[in-house]
């Protein structure tokens, strides 16, 4: 049965740690996954949280640390000393250990990697850290099971039981030349299933997928997604085998750019939890927030340029919501189905006149059938057909104009490498009210 966190057992095991009650904690956080624990460290003050993981299993607690967010696991280190951090280092898969360091200021990450005792470790670390985090080198591990091309099935049993000890999870064998380049894998069925007496080079595959250390991370995800693969070794630009990425980096990698992309799309300029501080919040949401209240400002300007007309005729002023309403979600339709198909790399990609084209009748139709509810909705409304007629050629042209910001805006954002996905908030419904409301009272103008 999943672990659910309660008040009453929050409030046990605060006052098991304020007691010093080290039998009971141990005894409560052996019944329960690592997950489960980081979630009690996030409700626990710095000291407790500190106090909860010095009693633990140190291969728990390292499990447990790199089960943190980021920027808490960062304040909640800073109540460890060096060596602690070391220990705990030690035990991780290199590319965990370096997303810590990475973390710490540089005079603790040196002293953590000096305290390392596994030296192999400490290597493993230094190689990866020169790497940036989103391209595959900075995903990658280093601990991976190797074999030489030349040797024996029986001395690759014998490879995988010594390596095996420091890998996690072993998918498949790589196949190497005395250079260390990659030449393919060997499936862990056909090891087990060899006569005694073969040799690596009958029995592996050079059929085999492997992506350049300077791959991105989008592109990392996009290729085991399309493979369907649970591990991808990568290897530098002479061929030369040098890590893998497993399944659940990438899970962590998608999760992350996921969320940077939900919040770009509801106008949040920062990566930032509900947890941090009130100025890094409204910091965050501040700038979108200002920039749709100056889109306002200026929407009800042309508002009141049109002033006299909307005088005159007062049932025009009722249709306003409508046209904003319109013209907001119609672009942002439009704009999450171009970023959809930006972030999609396995088809073949469209060309922008084929886009245009498709959005072009796809918008019309749309057009054509709102602009016809438009002017029976509104003929039963007031009863008046002029009016009708003017909400029907609004609505048609605004669906269109929508249709056509939506699409050509996220485009023109990638283009300048600007993430398209804040196209599809703010942006597309503030710029989408302007246009509607200049072309409702443009129409408005000419036939009234």
């Amino acid at each position: 049965m999943p672990f659910e966190l309660t008040k009453e057992y929050l409030e046990k095991i605060q006052a098991a740690i304020s007691e010093h009650n080290n039998e009971l904690i141990r005894t409560e956080m052996e019944e329960l996954f690592p997950a489960d624990i980081t979630n009690i460290l996030y409700e626990l003050e710095g000291e407790e949280a500190h106090y909860l993981v010095t009693l633990l299993d140190t291969k728990l607690a390292a499990e447990i640390i790199v089960n943190l967010d980021p920027d808490d696991r960062k304040k909640f280190l800073k109540n460890f000393t060096s060596q602690q951090i070391a220990e705990y280092v030690d035990l991780l898969d290199s590319d965990d250990a370096v997303d810590i360091l990475n973390e710490q200021p540089v005079n603790v990450r040196e002293e953590v990697i000096a305290l390392v005792s596994d030296r192999e470790q400490a290597r493993f670390i230094i190689d990866l850290l020169h790497y940036d985090e989103d391209c595959a080198g900075g995903l990658m591990q280093k601990e991976l099971v190797k074999i030489n091309v030349k040797q024996s099935v029986t001395e690759c049993v014998e490879e995988i039981r010594r390596q095996a000890e420091d890998v996690e999870n072993v998918y498949s064998v790589y196949v190497v030349d005395d250079e260390g380049t990659l030449l393919g894998r060997a499936s862990l069925k056909k090891i087990i299933l060899a006569k005694r007496g073969s040799k690596i080079a009958d029995i592996f595959t050079d059929d085999i997928v492997s992506v350049k250390t300077t791959a991105t991370g989008e592109e990392v995800a996009d290729i085991m997604q399309k493979y369907d693969l649970d591990a991808v070794p990568v290897v530098n630009i002479q061929g030369r085998l040098l890590g893998r990425i497993t399944i659940d980096d990438v899970v962590d990698f998608i999760t992350e750019q996921a969320h940077e992309d939900v919040q770009a799309m509801a106008g949040i300029s920062e990566d930032v939890e509900e947890d941090d501080s009130v100025w890094k919040l409204v910091r965050s949401r501040l700038p979108w927030l200002l920039i749709g209240m100056t889109g306002s400002f200026l929407a009800a300007k042309i508002i009141g340029v049109f002033d006299g007309e909307v005088a005159r005729t007062p049932a025009l002023a009722a249709f306003i919501p409508l046209i904003g309403s319109t013209g907001g979600n119609v672009g942002i339709q439009s704009s999450a189905l171009i970023v959809q198909s930006l972030a999609d790399k396995s088809g073949i990609d469209t060309s922008l006149t084929e886009r245009l084209k498709k959005v072009l009748l796809v918008s019309l139709l749309n057009g054509l059938i709102a602009a016809t509810f438009a002017f029976l909705g509104t003929l039963v409304l007031e009863h008046e057909n002029t009016i009708s007629l003017v909400m029907s050629l609004s609505i048609f042209s605004i669906v269109m104009l929508a249709s056509f910001m939506g699409t050509i805006t996220p485009l023109v954002l990638n283009q300048f490498d600007i993430n398209p996905a804040v196209a599809s908030g703010p942006f597309i419904t503030t710029t989408n009210d302007l246009l509607g409301y200049g072309v409702y009272f443009l129409i408005v103008y000419m036939l009234i």
